[in-house]
């Protein structure tokens, strides 16, 4: 298959997936392997695309955020957002500097049975998980995705640790956690958008010192097409997710994993993946 072609698939792939409780990256380590895609430069190009995705949360909140930045200084509702989503991101930079070898080498190695095997069994368990928060969740006290304290904020932080293993999903991770701590389903979906902007940009950024120099020149357009194929679903995505989960809850998604993640888990027994 060829290179941009499959850089469009991905790029799908990451747009659906990015900001809905099903694991993006598990999707896409997923798609790599059943294309066949072994070289090293794909697995900084699956780290690099989200950003394009992430750009999309930017594009469409930014009203919002700019007013948040712009005020920073004088409005005390502003800086309590600020430091709410930097309180929640601190968690996950330490989860990333530690373990990066081994989420790189072991967790995201597509070549392995291993890695299909723990993004399958993790789709699954996050599926029933999320269906039953459906059912027990805390009712919600909390309808502001602004207003989150800091107390609620360092939960949701510590809950997103939990992504670095592929299959759980960062936005499902952090969605589930503002649920148990008492958030509405808007509210918790809105937070892990925001707290995805900064999470992303680290993670790629980290990707980029620790993996930047085996990305040459002519795979760069490669990973500039996946980019810009992210940021149009992505936008898609974000723009529906909200209302559709006001509405349907997240059932649906805890269902699509758990059907994803036993097909997965059928090829892996049948040597297929």
């Amino acid at each position: 298959m060829a290179d941009w072609i499959a850089a469009i698939i991905l790029g799908i792939v990451e747009g659906l997936t990015e900001f809905i409780p099903v694991s993006s990256t598990g999707h896409l380590l997923l798609t790599q392997k059943l294309l066949g895609l072994t070289d090293p430069r794909w697995a900084s190009f699956v780290v690099l695309i989200q950003l394009g995705a992430i750009l999309a949360v930017v594009a469409l909140y930014f009203a919002r955020l700019w007013k948040v930045l712009v005020t920073l200084p004088t409005d005390p509702q502003s800086r309590h957002f600020a430091i709410s989503i930097a309180v929640a991101f601190i968690p996950s930079v330490f989860a990333g500097v530690f373990l990066y070898d081994f989420i790189t080498e072991v967790l995201f190695d597509v070549e392995g049975s291993l890695a299909v095997t723990v993004i399958c069994t993790t789709l699954i368990l996050g599926g029933f998980g999320l269906l039953a928060l459906e059912r027990f969740a805390p009712a919600p006290t909390e309808d502001n995705a602004m207003t989150v304290s800091w107390k609620r904020s360092l939960g949701i932080g510590l809950f997103q640790c939990l992504s670095v293993i592929p299959g759980v999903s960062r936005s499902g991770a952090t969605i589930s956690g503002a649920l148990v701590l008492g958030l509405d389903k808007r509210a918790a979906a809105e937070f892990s958008f925001f707290l995805a902007i900064p999470t992303m940009v680290a993670a790629s950024g980290w990707d980029i010192v620790q993996s930047g120099a085996s990305i040459d020149t002519d795979f760069a357009w490669i990973i500039a097409l996946g980019f810009v194929i992210s940021f149009a679903v992505g936008w898609v995505v974000v723009k529906a997710m909200v209302d559709f989960v006001a509405r349907h809850g997240f059932a649906p998604f805890a269902w699509w994993r758990i059907v994803v993640g036993v097909i997965g888990l059928g090829l892996v027994w049948a040597g297929i993946a």
